[in-house]
């Protein structure tokens, strides 16, 4: 009875793994390699080996010694690799300003120089603790928190405590605040719009009721970035909506609704209507007709039947839909960066500008996380209150 039964299971996985593949693929493995991106720095570690191991031994107190020193001094004569030089510039000056121009001096002057030679005759900056200090905080570990603290303006101090960013260094944390206020008023605007539709699609049949579900439908059969453009024209001060309240005499100047917030909010809004709608839709249909009749018998306001019997029960759906919506808002890129200003753009802004422009994967790994950290999290308290009522019913 065991044989057939591995058998039937292997033949089982074997039609799975194909799913398996893709998943860890595509899914598992980019997820680990950007948590690993944002905790992990060995630039530093990879090109100053020798340094590493000199500096394990380095009390802090004082200027390293001779040898300490020369270890440093081989390293950088070693770094034969400019993308390597380059990208230990890059980490050691994000961590303390002046090292760009120190170590490019450096460099310099230790390939002209002898065997023997004094750092601090090349800059005097090499006789200040406080970069020595920078450099075996690089070389110390591989693994950081800096990148994940830099996501929410914070940093550790010389004294190693984690403290504040000083004010204007980043705006990280104002940035989040940002993006999580506009997915909300997303979210509300399409549970005001969504419900509504929802019930009205839920209580029609036919034609009339395919008809809705196709308006809604719709926008999805269309790319987002097209969506998008033909919002940026009908928002626009000589665009369709401005013309028309223009036409009927209720404006007499256009009303400002492209890079702004408001833009933001309705073209997001038309673009994730459809992940509200559906699910309340779902759930409408499944709720039998003759509760409100029954309401109504009972002497119930319409108003009151719809408090106490058909929200309490469409509830499932809004919290569903809520939940999409409010996931798929937080890592909108194309619609603020179009429709938005410059106060308006959202944190997927800020994870492009560090991988595209600065390079900086491990910081955009790090914001990326904080943003997979939070949709968990919301992820989690929306299976907590699906359980509990669950078992309420």
């Amino acid at each position: 009875m065991r044989r057939p039964n591995v058998v039937q299971r292997l033949r089982s996985l074997l039609l799975l793994a194909p799913l398996l593949a893709f998943m860890v693929l595509f899914f598992v493995m980019p997820l680990v390699t950007m948590m690993t991106s944002a905790v992990s720095d060995p630039v530093a570690t990879n090109a100053l080996p020798r340094t590493a191991r000199a500096l394990a031994r380095w009390d802090r107190t004082a200027l390293p010694a001779a040898s300490q020193q020369a270890a440093f001094v081989a390293d950088i004569r070693a770094l034969s690799n400019d993308e390597q030089f380059g990208d230990l510039v890059r980490r050691l000056n994000s961590a303390q300003s002046g090292f760009r121009s120190l170590l490019g001096k450096t460099r310099r002057a230790l390939g002209t120089s002898g065997s023997d030679a004094d750092l601090a005759a090349i800059d005097p900056r090499w006789s200040e603790v406080s970069y020595w200090t920078t450099i075996s905080d690089a070389v110390a570990s591989s693994w950081t928190d800096k990148n994940l603290l830099a996501a929410v303006d914070l940093e550790r101090n010389t004294a190693g405590e984690i403290a504040e960013m000083p004010e204007g260094a980043s705006a990280n944390r104002l940035i989040l605040i940002r993006t999580f206020l506009t997915s909300a008023m997303v979210t509300i605007a399409c549970i005001a719009i969504g419900l509504p539709f929802a019930m009205v699609a839920a209580s029609v049949q036919g034609w009339r009721r395919q008809l809705l579900l196709g308006a809604v439908l719709l926008p999805l059969w269309t790319s987002l970035l097209v969506r998008t453009a033909a919002w940026y024209i009908v928002l626009q001060d000589n665009g369709l909506i401005n013309a028309t309240l223009k036409s009927f005499g209720i404006i007499s100047g256009p009303i400002p609704l492209v890079f702004n917030r408001l833009g933001v909010v309705i073209a997001m809004t038309h673009v994730l209507l459809p992940f509200m709608v559906l699910p309340i839709f779902s759930v409408l249909i499944a709720i039998p007709r003759n509760l409100m009749p029954a309401a109504a018998s009972l002497g119930a306001h319409p108003l009151r039947a719809f408090l106490h019997v058909l929200l309490p029960l469409s509830m499932r759906g809004v919290v569903s839909g809520s939940l999409l919506v409010f996931m798929a808002a937080l890592g909108y890129y194309i619609t603020p960066a179009l429709i938005g200003g410059a106060n308006d753009q959202m944190i997927s802004s800020v994870i492009a500008y560090y991988a595209t422009a600065a390079a900086n994967w491990s910081m955009a790994g790090a914001l990326g996380l904080v943003l997979l950290a939070m949709t968990i999290l919301l992820y989690a308290v929306y299976i907590r209150l699906a359980s509990e009522e669950e078992q309420r019913a």
